[in-house]
């Protein structure tokens, strides 16, 4: 259960809702599809018996009974329904109001809670953002989110982000009706089983982009590209807030005895962990490696800087020279060193000469110049 601290009156008047709008039998319920209350939020739903999606159960309220007394599963998809939406669905569903609370909410941690004989999970999803050049402001990754209430009976999928699509998911699995009759877990794992798939699509796009990055920053001038170099590790650490914290629920998954969790299931769950172990260790490379990168390029910054100040102090000592020469002979004195020979200006120009050639060589020897 969560441990965040929430409003108890604002909790009982939500129980004190649902409570008024649970679950019953009687034929004259009104159809909550059909009278248009989740109207902009309601994507599909449907009954599925034995596997296959019954098409004569056309009556969202028939569905609902028939799944309470265990003829077979409701699965309803929602995409960013209001506060309103989601009371109704919690009281039909007899959903804990804290999972509620949080399935409204977008930008929650990936995890795993379980209410009673239902679980609540939520999961990021993820997306490549394709782009022409990688810059400074450049969008990698963009997220979404997918909360999933699994219980006896019924699958609630709540979408937010327009990144957090399930396309074909439902169809794939229609056409797997042997998977379907084991009943709602298999759907929880599909859902999960999407979302660490794209996990693994999104870094192999990104690895293009790391490759990229890393060659052009070991170039001549490269440390001008650490702009980019941040912009891309900003990216990186989305995907590992995405990836990261859902080791936890995928791990619980693949272990957890649970009435809705077959022994079957459970081994899929194992290998969709498998995977997101491996995406998870190189969305971690990925974040190390861009840290050696930004060393290395704050260090290419402070030998260039280095490389400037010699030069510049190689000219300065160079100039410094002729600016001697020509300030102590403009002091104007009577008796100055070779002041009366015909050639004396001369003289005195291939001295600063041949001074600031000999420095210029020093220098240029020592790579200074």
């Amino acid at each position: 259960m969560s441990g965040r601290r929430w409003d108890l009156g604002a909790t009982r008047r939500m129980g004190q809702l649902f409570a008024r709008r649970q679950l019953g039998a009687g034929p004259t319920r009104p159809d909550v599809v059909a009278s248009g209350k989740l109207d902009g939020a309601l994507v599909d739903w449907a009954f599925y018996r034995d596997g296959h999606r019954d098409q004569r159960v056309n009556s969202y309220t028939e569905a609902l009974v028939r799944a309470k007394r265990g003829q077979g599963f409701v699965w309803i998809g929602l995409f960013q329904p209001t506060d309103h939406q989601l009371a109704i669905i919690g009281g039909e569903f007899g959903l804990h109001a804290l999972a509620l609370e949080d399935a409204s909410e977008a930008h929650q941690r990936p995890k795993l809670e379980r209410y009673d004989d239902t679980l609540f999970a939520v999961l990021k999803t993820v997306s490549y953002v394709p782009h022409k050049d990688l810059t400074a402001t450049s969008e990698v990754v963009a997220t979404g989110e997918v909360m999933v209430f699994c219980g006896p009976g019924f699958v609630v999928t709540v979408r937010h982000g327009e990144h957090s699509e399930l396309t074909g998911l439902r169809q794939v699995l229609e056409d797997q009706p042997e998977r379907l009759a084991v009943g709602p877990g298999v759907v929880l794992h599909a859902i999960a089983d999407h979302v660490v798939d794209r996990y693994l699509e999104v870094a192999d796009a990104v690895q293009a982009d790391m490759d990229l990055i890393e060659s052009e920053m070991f170039t001549p001038r490269g440390w001008r590209n650490i702009d980019r170099v941040y912009q891309l590790k900003r990216e990186v650490l989305e995907l590992k807030r995405a990836v990261a914290p859902l080791t936890g629920p995928m791990r619980a998954l693949s272990t957890l005895r649970h009435p809705l969790i077959a022994d079957e299931t459970r081994n899929y769950f194992r290998d969709v962990d498998d995977h997101l172990l491996r995406v998870k260790e190189q969305v971690i490379s990925f974040d190390e490696l861009l840290s050696s990168i930004l060393q290395a390029g704050l260090a290419q910054v402070q030998v260039a800087e280095n490389e400037d100040m010699r030069r510049i102090s190689s000219w300065v000592a160079i100039l410094a020279v002729p600016t001697m020469i020509a300030g102590i002979y403009g002091m104007n004195f009577d008796y100055m060193p070779e002041l009366r020979m015909r050639y004396a200006y001369f003289v005195v120009l291939g001295v600063m000469l041949v001074a600031c050639v000999g420095l210029h060589r020093l220098f240029k020897r020592n790579h200074w110049l």
